[in-house]
């Protein structure tokens, strides 16, 4: 049995894994994809502390490294429920099951969920059949499969941005999509944008359909005032309008606000004792690697104090 089981293996994760270790209780990473989380498909980070700059897959790795440092064990697998076991004999309090769609099941006295989020669809006809024959939802991955061809990025956040200050630099056209009057990304990102030849930013629109036969040839997109159509011959479409919260699973243990995020204040808390949550996954303003770090933090200070049955 683990003092802590830990779901996601992204910067809440695994800074969790570390804080857990050094309060020297035993620690499992469960990771269904990458571990390191959506941080490894970022080419360029300039906000986490300590470092001017580095490739979010050097970042992951970093920390990867140092959770392997301290003894955290890591395992493969898509979790698919927790459920509570009998109760421990000194303290009297549940311990909790953790089981995967590959058929293993692992024990703990707490558990942390940080399963962070998925990119959100645009929800239209025919997007799933355009996935990966045009529709790309990393640059960093497949940015390379478009050079000096036209693409597209639908979104103004700082995530599209990023995307696009990558294209810019490998195609020949670049159009950016965003449905408000305006860019919500970082200025620094919006005026490397704006200085580039190649970069064309269109504001208040929406994407209505796309066109291509097996694959993404184009798209029609339309003013959101004035509903006026046009379409735009595209080869690639990056999508980058925000993320979903991978809590599915655990509804059973955990309350979700309207948005599917996991109600918990700061204190990384869940309606079941025992059972915490970190990072992406749960309800707050401000979603960066800094918060997802601290949630980490948070988040395994309160589980190795449940665990010690000292809450």
């Amino acid at each position: 049995m683990y003092d802590i089981i830990i779901i996601g293996g992204g910067p809440a994760g695994l800074t969790a894994a570390v804080y857990a270790r050094r309060a020297n209780k035993t620690t499992v990473v469960i990771e269904k994809e990458t571990f390191g989380g959506q941080i490894t498909f970022s080419p360029c980070v300039e906000n986490i502390p300590g470092f001017v700059s580095l490739s979010g897959s050097e970042f992951a790795e970093k920390l990867v490294d140092q959770a392997i440092a301290q003894g955290v064990d890591f395992e493969s697998g898509e979790v698919t429920g927790i459920r509570e076991a009998a109760p421990e004999e000194e303290n009297g309090r549940n311990t909790f099951v953790v089981e995967t769609a590959e058929g293993a099941v692992f024990e703990g006295r707490a558990v942390i969920i940080a399963t962070g989020a998925k990119h959100r669809r645009l929800g239209l006809p025919g997007e799933e059949d355009y996935v990966g024959n045009g529709i790309s939802f990393c640059a960093v991955c497949d940015g390379a499969f478009y050079k000096d061809q036209t693409v597209g990025v639908v979104g103004g956040g700082n995530s599209a941005l990023q995307e696009a200050v990558l294209l810019s630099g490998l195609v020949e056209k670049l159009y950016i999509f965003q449905d408000l009057p305006y860019l919500t990304g970082e200025k620094k990102l919006q005026e490397k944008l704006e200085a580039a030849d190649n970069v064309e930013i269109i504001t208040g629109v929406g994407v209505k359909a796309f066109k291509g036969e097996g694959e993404l040839s184009g798209v029609t997109v339309y003013d959101r005032t004035t509903g006026e159509e046009k379409d735009y011959d595209l080869t690639g479409l990056f999508v980058a309008i925000g993320l979903v919260p991978q809590n599915e699973p655990f509804t059973a243990q955990i309350a979700l606000n309207d948005w599917g995020y996991a109600d918990s204040d700061e204190f990384c808390t869940t309606k079941t004792p025992g059972i915490f949550v970190a990072g992406d996954c749960r309800s707050k303003r401000i979603r960066q690697v800094a918060t997802a770090a601290a949630d980490g933090a948070v988040a395994a200070i309160a589980a190795a104090n449940y665990a010690e049955g000292r809450v």
